[in-house]
């Protein structure tokens, strides 16, 4: 008996001690290793990319259509394989080990050699890049791609699991936490746009694509060495696979009845405890059709207890509100595909306006390089981000009595329709320079500065930074929060995807625009002088399409129901339940 004793006590002890040792791993002291790779992988991300539009057209002597469309679709790849390098770490391998091996990925394009043409002598006798160099960098944004891929989808909710979302304190803090990060990654591109394209224009390529390939070393080693700090969600099964279960169940049973009481549909727990640590998702009465999957007929429950059902039969409720949630947010989702369209050709089309344009500082010797215009769609991204949360969700509150202020698609709303003045703007200014350099006799000469100030494209850049702070805050938030638990990481990825297939549909856009707008000397997009272009209309063309994307939103925002979550409450006993209805966007 004293020995029974003994064992109970030494089994009490070591509970105990486990569940010490959880209650030390994550929280606030790991987000500085955290948010180092992340800050890292983004200041090498521009690092070698802000300034790419440069390289092709200047080192490689691509014409610029060509250049652009390089970097679009390059663009599309690095955001789809956010996709996968989610379903892997949802599935098996977990964000912090998918994390780590996508670093390395990335850190392998130091390796590669940098090949480029002789240097172009006039604007019309220039040599571009063979196949064979061409390939080498094709190879060198295949492999940041694929970095990029298990990077990004995954730093951000790994640092989301570092805190107790179900707490009512945390929860109602989430909107801080997003603020705080793209803020965070805010920083990282204003040190790239400055210093590194800087190096790039004035010192080298060497230097300046070696400095973000140095500082993605340094983040891997500031991850790991906060490993043991770590709070490590273990993966809970492919959510692909869960989907597709219910998808089959539901066409199994496509005669079945659906009952009027949803008590009757199948429920367990326990089969359900790895992927909804925080609570099961209620039933809802949209697409009813997949509550065929949660209808138990005869021979579907197993025999012995412990057995859990054939899931391909028969699926818990828990799981079907899974597949509804992703299909509730893909309408919402869909709409930042046009919006990044919009935007996937503007960076490269606006640094070679800036290049024809007067960027001289207040007189002096010194020139802005094209790429660091940037800076000032970043420095209103940080300033606005601080205005956002300080003075713009106080006052909101008060109005809405919602702690965030107002809800995330409100906010993408705003942001939204703050794009479409961005590129308005960007037409205005892009005739004012036409205008300026036909005053001055300049439209033949595409290698001539024309007499205008470089700032006349701040503006535009501003307002673009206004959408940032709305949209893809918004829209980042938006994934996170109505997503399922257990599939954060794929709902992440599905943000980044939208910029992916946004990217592609850009690239199709331009080469439908270049091939059927004229030819090379009126064209609205033109491969080497700007000056008889017509990108004016260009511009006009996607703020059109952004006027009709943003009654789309409107539409689908307007129907749009929140999810419903069940969570347990840390001030019930273990068995109690808090239900919590999302109904205003935050949980």
């Amino acid at each position: 008996m004293e020995l029974d004793n003994k064992s109970m006590a030494a089994a009490d002890d070591e509970t105990e001690e486990k569940k010490m040792k959880q209650k030390r791993v994550g929280g606030i002291r790991t987000m500085p290793f955290i948010f180092a790779n992340e800050i890292c992988d983004r200041f090498a991300n521009i690092g070698f990319h802000a300034n790419m539009i440069t390289y092709l057209t200047q080192e490689l002597n691509l014409p610029l259509v060509k250049a652009s469309n390089t970097l679009t679709n390059f663009g599309g790849t690095a955001n789809f394989t956010p996709l996968i390098g989610a379903l892997i770490a949802d599935s098996f391998a977990g964000r912090f080990w998918t994390i780590i091996a996508s670093s390395i990925i990335y850190e392998l394009v130091s390796i590669l050699p940098s090949l480029r043409p002789p240097p172009c002598p006039t604007q019309t006798n220039c040599v571009e890049a063979s196949a064979s160099q061409l390939w080498i960098l094709y190879l060198s944004l295949l492999l940041t791609a694929i970095g990029s891929g298990g990077i990004r989808p995954c730093v951000v909710t790994f640092a989301a699991d570092q805190f107790d979302m179900s707490k009512s304190g945390v929860a109602k803090r989430r909107w801080n936490f997003f603020n705080i990060y793209y803020f965070c990654m805010g920083l990282a591109a204003l040190t790239a746009l400055t210093v590194i394209v800087y190096i790039q224009d004035n010192v080298g390529w060497g230097w300046g694509l070696g400095i973000p390939t140095i500082a993605m070393a340094i983040s891997i080693v500031a991850f790991i060495v906060g490993s043991p700090l770590y709070n490590k969600v273990k993966a809970g099964g492919s959510p692909l696979v869960r989907l597709a279960q219910v998808v089959v169940a539901t066409v199994k049973k496509r005669d079945a009845v659906v009952p009027m009481d949803p008590k009757l549909l199948y429920e367990n727990r326990e089969l359900d405890a790895d992927i909804c640590l925080h609570g099961r998702l209620l039933h809802s009465n949209q697409f009813k059709c997949l509550d065929r999957a949660a209808i138990v007929t005869a021979g579907d429950e197993p025999k012995d207890s412990t057995t859990p059902p054939n899931l391909w039969r028969l699926c818990t409720v828990h799981r079907v509100e899974e597949l509804k949630c992703i299909i509730r947010m893909l309408p919402v989702w869909a709409a930042a595909i046009l919006l990044v369209t919009a935007q996937s050709h503007q960076q490269s089309f606006v640094i070679q306006q800036a290049r024809t344009m007067d960027r001289h500082v207040a007189g002096s010797s010194f020139e802005i390089p094209p790429a660091s215009l940037s800076i000032f769609g970043t420095l209103t991204v940080l300033f606005g981000l601080i205005l956002y949360e300080r003075l713009f969700v106080p006052f909101a509150r008060r109005l809405t009595k919602n702690p965030a202020g107002i809800t995330c698609l409100q906010r993408m709303g705003v942001g939204y329709a703050a794009n479409i003045l961005s590129t308005v703007v960007c037409a205005l200014v892009e005739m004012k320079r036409k205008s300026a350099a036909a005053d001055h006799n300049l439209l033949d000469n595409p290698k001539a500065i024309v007499p205008i100030s470089v700032f006349w494209l701040v503006p535009q850049f501003c307002l673009h930074g206004v959408a940032e702070v709305f949209m893809s805050v918004g829209h980042l938030e938006f994934m996170y929060d109505q997503s399922p638990e257990s599939m954060r990481s794929t709902a992440a990825a599905l943000y980044w995807l939208s910029i992916s297939i946004g990217n592609y549909v850009g690239t199709f856009l331009v080469t439908l625009v270049h091939k059927y707008t004229g030819s090379e000397e009126n064209n609205w997009v033109p491969d080497r002088n700007l000056n008889r272009g017509k990108l004016e209309y260009y511009y006009l063309l996607v703020s059109g399409i952004q006027v009709v994307n943003l009654v789309y939103y409107v539409v689908c925002a307007w129907f749009y129901s929140y999810k419903r979550l069940e969570e347990v409450s840390s001030v019930y006993n273990e068995g109690d339940v808090e239900l919590l209805a999302n109904n205003n966007g935050t949980s």
